[in-house]
């Protein structure tokens, strides 16, 4: 449960943090800001300062911010603001230039990218205990079969070379695997494969490395910004090949998992220590900064991309086909979450 509660405000500093880069870089620009909400609505609590309302909503997860003339462009409601005052209009979100629009939108996903980078550089200055952790199941293996699952940390070995000669040598004999779950020590009896195809493994497990020394602060710095662009890389590759199975192949990426499947990972990541659960949240955060620059309606790399043909044409996009792009964009972006929450569902219960 406790892990639970802190994935939950982890996920909701990483949403809060990205409204809040949207908020200040809009109030640096002057503009009028109508609310900024912690939680969404329904309202618990509501002050008014100025001419923003700063709002504590029911549902804790993450928050937004509503600036003046963002949505009112889409929404028919742009008549209304057009008939303000000059001195208005020139702080509504839609008026400014498309350089300022450019940077409010863009500084939502450096937050998260910032934030994603210093957790990620916390992870250098403290240092991990080595361990191997079991990262993946092969359908059928011997591994399956006696009951090893995907996060179970194998004891007595920090190396995956060394675990993998050891499963090899005794591959047709029976062979005892003691790893550690929840905190508590099983054993198991496997015998290893002594013929095994392409892309299979003697167990039928894959491993990955866990853990690392510590750094200096400024070292650290350094190698957590190289890890934090190294993992933008992998999460744009491994979004490119979500999308594509999901138009060509019909079917949904092994290993990417939904709202309900990070809670399990983060169970499972919690067990092994509290600093891999920081680790967890700093890598949903820089995932959160590549997905968000996507040009895909409905993101902030979308509207990005909005800017950008609105440059190239000198005229905004028009307010029908924007809205159409959104719309279509949204309804995707939910539709596969919930295809991801089903199979999600699916393999943790």
């Amino acid at each position: 449960m406790l892990i639970v509660l802190i994935v939950i405000i982890g996920l909701s500093i990483l949403i809060l943090g990205h409204e809040a880069g949207h908020f200040l870089v809009a109030k640096l620009f002057n503009l009028k800001i109508d609310e900024f909400g912690f939680g969404f609505p329904p309202r618990i609590f509501v002050r008014k300062k100025g001419e923003t309302e700063y709002s504590i909503n029911a549902l804790p997860f993450g928050g937004f911010v509503r600036i003046a003339g963002e949505n009112d462009r889409l929404s028919g409601e742009l008549e209304k603001l057009e008939a303000l005052p000059e001195e208005e209009k020139k702080r509504l979100f839609f008026t400014q230039p498309a350089w300022k629009r450019a940077l409010i939108i863009a500084a939502g996903v450096a937050v998260n990218f910032i934030i994603g980078w210093l957790l990620i550089s916390l992870i250098f200055v403290v240092g991990t205990p080595r361990a191997l952790v079991i990262s993946g199941i092969q359908k059928d293996s011997p591994a399956s079969q006696i009951g090893i699952i995907q996060g179970d940390i194998i004891k007595d070995f920090t190396k995956a070379n060394e675990f993998i000669a050891f499963v090899d040598k005794h591959r047709s004999q029976e062979v005892q695997i003691t790893i550690i779950r929840g905190g508590k020590e099983l054993s198991f009896v496997a015998t290893p494969r002594m013929q095994t195809s392409q892309g299979e493994g003697a167990l039928g497990v894959y491993l990955a490395e866990a853990g690392m020394p510590r750094h200096g602060f400024f070292q650290a710095l350094f190698e957590g910004l190289k890890t934090s662009f190294q993992i933008a890389w992998l999460t744009l590759g491994s979004f490119y090949e979500l999308i594509k199975n999901l138009f060509f192949k019909a079917s949904l990426l092994p290993g990417v998992v939904g709202p309900v499947g990070i809670f399990f990972v983060a169970q499972q990541t919690g067990q092994i220590g509290l600093i891999y659960l920081i680790q967890l949240i700093g890598l949903i955060s820089i995932n959160l900064t590549v997905i968000n620059l996507v040009p895909f309606p409905a993101l902030d790399g979308g509207r990005l991309f909005m800017i950008l043909i609105e440059k190239i044409k000198g005229s905004p996009v028009s307010r029908k086909i924007e809205a159409w792009a959104n719309g279509f964009g949204f309804a995707f972006l939910m539709v596969l979450i919930a295809l991801i929450t089903v199979r999600d569902i699916g393999l943790w219960f």
